[in-house]
């Protein structure tokens, strides 16, 4: 009973989530605190019930694609690997556009990616689909009971900011909130502009709960999919691949053989015909002053280690 409290009052605050012994942990799924994942997939079938309109199929795209650039901008090319500089104050803004996601906090998501990178498609890169399998690399890791921890000397660089510390903690708090806003969102139009034909239980499962399944099996391709389906254009030692499909879905994630061959990189499509949404987005906020020192693959490494 006791272990389940535990899982239990983590929906609610991981004040315990940074261990440093984290391979003593079980590693198999913690199936109570999965619940409310569980419930988001299954709200999903709501969508029966509450109906459709255009206006919030549009919806859920636009939320589901913000965040899906916060993931890919913030949370990996930024925290994760700090290819470019900002403020204090757009750091916290970015960290709560990315905890939208609904993919836990900047700290738990940064630290485990640089552990990825670390030993990537070895048998300790707890998401490898070559040695782990297809679902456990897509889904099946993070809620493990072993992934809910992370190593907390992978993110000194991070943790030192107490505002990322409690987006981390109270990581349910940012979705919670993008649900009322939903819900709220849709309420309003069914005032205003009765003529669309939406509500807010409408929105709430169109623009949160569908919207961020979606999020959830495009971004998380990249673990599962990218590695084992593409074109290798580097020797890297991992089996990291391009996937142009990957790439347009995720707004430039797919070239992943780029990116495990030179990570630091804010641009993951080396070449003009390798669309990198996200990376022209960037270009856009250095140019409003947002950004600075955005990292970009030496030319000489460019065209060194490459795959004939």
């Amino acid at each position: 009973m006791k272990k389940w409290h535990h899982s239990i009052l983590r929906w609610f605050a991981n004040n315990s989530m940074s261990n440093h012994n984290i391979n003593t942990v079980e590693n198999r799924i913690d199936w109570v605190r999965a619940i409310p994942f569980i419930l988001i997939n299954l709200s999903c079938l709501f969508a029966f019930i509450v109906g459709f309109s255009w206006i919030a199929l549009i919806t859920a795209l636009i939320v589901c694609y913000v965040r899906v650039f916060s993931l890919t901008a913030f949370y990996h090319r930024y925290f994760s690997h700090r290819a470019y500089k900002t403020n204090r104050f757009w750091q916290f803004v970015f960290a709560i556009f990315g905890a939208s996601a609904v993919q836990r906090g900047p700290l738990w998501w940064a630290a485990h990616h640089r552990r990825h990178h670390a030993a990537a498609d070895e048998h300790e890169d707890v998401h490898s689909p070559l040695h782990h399998g297809f679902w456990w690399s897509h889904m099946g890791w993070f809620l493990s009971k072993q992934n809910y921890f992370y190593d907390s000397k992978n993110i000194s660089d991070l943790s030192k900011y107490p505002e990322l510390v409690f987006l981390d903690r109270f990581d349910i708090l940012i979705p919670t909130l993008l649900g009322v806003c939903m819900y709220a969102f849709g309420a309003a139009l069914e005032y205003f502009a009765p003529s669309l034909g939406t509500n807010g239980w409408q929105m709430l499962v169109w623009g949160f709960s569908i919207s961020t399944i979606m999020l959830f099996h495009i971004t998380v391709c990249i673990n599962s999919i990218a590695h084992k389906f593409g074109k290798r254009s580097y020797k890297t030692k991992d089996n990291s691949r391009n996937n142009w499909l990957l790439a347009l879905l995720t707004f430039g994630e797919g070239w992943h053989n780029n990116h495990h061959y030179y990570p630091a990189s804010a641009r993951q499509g080396f070449h003009f015909w390798q669309i990198d949404i996200t990376y022209y987005i960037l270009l856009l906020f250095k140019k409003m002053g947002m950004i600075w020192d955005v990292k970009v693959v030496p030319e000489q490494v460019l065209n060194s280690n490459r795959i004939k």
